[in-house]
């Protein structure tokens, strides 16, 4: 249903991430690729969207398409806004 692309930056904050926060993420991809089932995602502004976990975990993503989803980075609640900054520029 959906195709996600990911940027350097995500890859690279991705593979620095515990096996178990790993697993989540490739989870709720796989929900939003096979079933366009986001779970809990939210606006930032400028085209940004935030998946959140309650754990506090964030990815953010935009649209490059109506099917097709760049994902910009990882972060979590602490560092949001500082990531919700970073997305938009990489959005640009």
């Amino acid at each position: 249903m959906y195709s996600l692309e990911r940027t350097t930056d995500f890859v690279e904050w991705f593979n620095e991430q515990s096996d178990k926060t790993q697993s989540l993420i490739i989870a709720r991809f796989s929900r939003i690729q096979l079933a366009g089932h986001f779970g809990v995602v939210k606006p930032v502004g400028d085209g940004v969207y935030e998946l959140k976990w309650k754990s506090g975990l964030r990815v953010y993503f935009g649209y490059l398409a109506k099917t097709n989803i760049l994902v910009l980075i990882g972060g979590n609640k602490n560092g949001q806004n500082q990531d919700i900054k970073k997305a938009k520029k990489i959005l640009g």
